[in-house]
């Protein structure tokens, strides 16, 4: 194949309502995607190894009648030779994400946080928001400075939209010291102070330690709660005006056009062209570039 650009697959269907937002997101970042439906991957009609980079969209897989998107993890396990291919992807050190719902199904599927390296062992519980209604909110984000995790790397800190009924992260006993002392909790939902919290409206879903994302001990699989594919743009912010204000005060006068959630965008096409020996265009790197300097 000619095209040296990395290669995204992200996937829709059975409710997933997210899969545009993330494939332009993928677009920006310099990245060829493909958005398929899953009966495609699960049909044999799309082969997983021709993809770099797997991704499960947000959204309300089966209307999330069952919890959590549950329904849509135990349709991929029953699969015949789904798991066969997805592991050897993981073996192949290729990249997994999940946003929201997509998150979900990573955690209920064993990919997330894969403490003890095995694919198909769920480790870690999403369980109801304490509120017990759906959060739908802009979030503060601490970010972990000694995660893993490829598509935080180099950051401290995200605001992003939270949109969730099933957001609670709950640690197992047997894995709770390992996640939190090993760098698998790159994202914390943040207070004003920029501190980890478990209080609510900080951390609308309630999730122990202030978890919003977990990774795997390559930081290469990874998944969160928060949706970075609706704030790709500046103007995404409801108070992008109110920060126009505060940039011309210190004397910027050429506002972003790209808003943080393409920060995670550039770095896993960054690193998987790294991996791959693949490409991105001048103009693409000149926005990462541009992006990393904020």
């Amino acid at each position: 194949m000619t095209d040296k650009r990395v290669r995204a697959l992200v996937l829709t269907g059975y409710g997933i309502n997210s899969e545009q937002e993330m494939a332009h997101g993928y677009k920006l970042a310099g990245a060829r995607v493909t958005v398929a439906h899953l009966s495609d991957i699960l049909e044999g009609d799309l082969a997983l190894e021709d993809f770099h980079i797997l991704n499960f969209p947000g959204g309300f897989s089966f209307g999330d009648h069952l919890p959590a998107g549950r329904a849509l993890a135990d349709k991929l396990k029953v699969t015949k030779g789904f798991w066969s291919r997805l592991s050897r992807f993981v073996e192949d050190k290729r990249f997994i994400w999940g946003i929201g719902n997509g998150f979900q199904v990573m955690v209920k599927l064993g990919l997330l946080p894969m403490v003890e390296g095995r694919v198909g062992e769920p480790e870690v519980f999403v369980e109801a928001n304490p509120s017990g209604q759906f959060e739908d909110r802009w979030v503060r984000l601490a970010v972990n400075a000694d995660s893993p995790c490829v598509y935080t790397r180099g950051l401290t800190e995200l605001t992003l939209p939270c949109r969730t009924a099933e957001g609670r992260i709950v640690l197992g006993d047997d894995v709770r010291q390992r996640v939190l002392a090993n760098g698998y909790v790159p994202l914390q939902f943040a207070d004003a102070h920029g501190e980890a919290t478990q209080q609510h409206p900080d951390n609308p879903t309630g999730s122990e330690a202030g978890i919003a994302g977990l990774c795997d001990e390559t930081g290469r699989i990874f998944g969160l709660m928060p949706h970075p594919e609706a704030h790709l743009f500046f103007n995404n912010h409801p108070n992008w005006t109110a920060k126009k204000v505060r940039l011309f005060q210190q004397g910027v006068r050429t506002l972003p056009v790209e808003g943080e959630g393409m920060l995670l965008f550039h770095n896993v096409v960054r690193q998987a062209c790294e991996d791959f020996g693949l490409s991105i265009s001048a103009e693409t790197e000149a926005r990462t570039v541009q992006a990393a300097a904020r």
